[in-house]
């Protein structure tokens, strides 16, 4: 195997930067990863995946542990606000004919199980820890950090997230996340025996609930929030379960009347960003949310994020020229990424000016059509 690095540093251990490790790790790799949480913490209650989400846990190792935690299912049903059935979204059994084609779990569930997985691999996990400056050459980067440690590496890999460090360091006058017009609102619930399956409400707000493990599942509700502002979170069982007030449909009316203190109620804004090419510059390289940022209409954030770890991998194997992987992983990855970004905005602005339900439609279609497409 011709590796173009075999000395990296990543910084950053959400999901992008240890699926990074793992999949360096397969390939022989000295891997160190840096996460300035010490306590490596994941925040949010449920994450929705697609089949192409499973298809690259399957590449990770992870699946198995995936099914036996979080949930696995085929298909999404659209309603009216009544309950009346709109549409039955097929979802592609991406990850093998055995696997549903969709999924969802808690996002602290699947951070352990990454996190698990990232130290079985081998990788130095030093945590409470992230660089405080970065000084490359022809051949290599040196890194001080911020425990006093100096180290040098072959490449440097930022998957530090909507707010890099990182990128702010390689390339400063790139254009910052911007607030979407829309916010989302997500709780976890005891799961009715109804929902099978993952479930929406096509209404003046969208509602969805989805399964998240055997008894549990998560509702999400996408808002139009005109400005970006505080909302405090002693408001938030009361304003979830009036934005909820309009929908007739009785299982919707359960869902609400379950909301109370206990429901783990995570309120966020929903911003995005897409950072033009280069993703790298000499041996320093971005990936995930560093620079391309979703909102989760297309329930891709994630999915794309891992996907371009497994790519970068794939490439740093192929060749012993590191300029020549970098640039094959960008031009891998940007279209793509570009894509889901980008789509997942339309959709959100379709939402918003209660515009074309056929565009939507057709968006969504095809959006989960490329992404059924090899990456």
């Amino acid at each position: 195997m011709n590796h173009s690095a075999s000395r990296i540093l990543i910084i950053g251990g959400g999901f992008s930067g240890m699926s990074a490790a793992i999949q360096l790790r397969k390939q022989g790799a000295e891997v160190d990863l840096v996460e300035i949480d010490s306590g490596w913490r994941s925040y949010g209650a449920g994450i929705s995946l697609g089949g192409a989400t499973l298809r690259a846990f399957r590449q990770l190792g992870i699946l198995d542990t995936f099914l036996s935690e979080g949930s696995a299912v085929d298909g999404l049903q659209a309603f009216l606000p009544n309950g009346t059935p709109l549409a039955h979204l097929p979802t592609p059994r991406l990850a093998g004919p055995d696997v549903p084609g969709s999924g969802g779990i808690m996002r602290p569930v699947l951070a352990r199980i990454l996190a698990d997985a990232t130290r079985a691999s081998g990788a130095d996990i030093r945590l409470g820890c992230t660089f405080a400056r970065i000084a490359q050459d022809v051949e290599g980067v040196d890194v001080d950090f911020t425990d006093g440690q100096r180290r040098r590496y072959d490449l440097v890999i930022g998957a530090d997230g909507l707010y890099s460090k990182t990128r702010e360091a390689l390339f400063p006058d790139v254009p910052q996340p911007r607030y979407s017009g829309q916010a989302v609102w997500r709780a976890v619930l005891p799961r009715p025996p109804e929902v099978q399956t993952a479930m929406m409400w096509m209404g003046r707000v969208k509602p969805g609930v989805n399964p998240v493990s055997k008894d549990q599942m998560y509702l999400f509700l996408t808002e139009h929030r005109p400005v970006n502002e505080h909302v405090d979170p002693a408001t938030f069982v009361d304003t979830l379960r009036a934005l909820l007030a309009d929908f007739s449909a009785p299982l919707v009316q359960s869902i609400r009347d379950q909301i109370g203190p206990d429901s783990q109620i995570v309120f966020r804004p929903l911003e995005a960003l897409l950072v033009p090419r280069p993703w790298f510059k000499g041996r320093v390289v971005l990936i995930g949310d560093a620079v391309h940022a979703t909102t989760p209409h297309m329930a891709s954030g994630a999915c794309i994020g891992i996907e371009d770890a497994i790519v970068l991998a794939e490439e740093l194997a192929r060749t012993a020229d590191a300029a020549q992987a970098l640039q094959a992983f960008q031009d891998r990855r940007w279209e793509r990424c570009r894509m889901v970004v980008e789509n997942s905005l339309r959709l959100g602005q379709i939402e918003m000016e209660n515009g074309s339900k056929d565009e939507h439609g057709q968006i969504m279609r095809e959006t989960t059509m490329a992404l059924a497409t090899p990456i």
